[in-house]
């Protein structure tokens, strides 16, 4: 245990959220894809790529309930939104690192 969740991630843990933040594939995508530079709707349905229109509403306004993204004229990071790049970043540098790893042992251990 730590000292921000005594208990571990029971359901008033804050670090429940950033997990469910990041677990999000379309958040974390959609999140990195602003941190370049505010965009329209359809310019980060192009910039992301696989995602409907439709999912990207609903991850846009679930960022903008979140606080980390907030929309005028176009979709931005807030600067709460952009303290979760870093982190991004450093997931983003390990699934780099350790990726062909990971994907090396799901061969060796699922027949294909």
């Amino acid at each position: 245990m730590n000292d921000l969740c005594p208990t571990g991630f029971v359901s008033d843990c804050p670090a429940r959220l950033a997990v469910e933040i990041m677990t999000d594939k379309w958040a974390v995508v959609t999140l990195w894809a602003l941190h370049r530079r505010p965009s329209h709707h359809g310019e980060l349905v192009t910039a992301i790529g696989g995602i409907s229109r439709k999912v990207l509403t609903q991850t846009l306004r679930r960022l903008q309930s979140y606080g980390l993204v907030e929309h005028g004229s176009d979709y931005r990071l807030t600067e709460l939104g952009r303290t979760l790049i870093e982190p991004i970043t450093v997931l983003t540098e390990w699934s780099v690192r350790h990726g062909s790893a990971i994907t090396d042992f799901q061969e060796a251990v699922v027949p294909a």
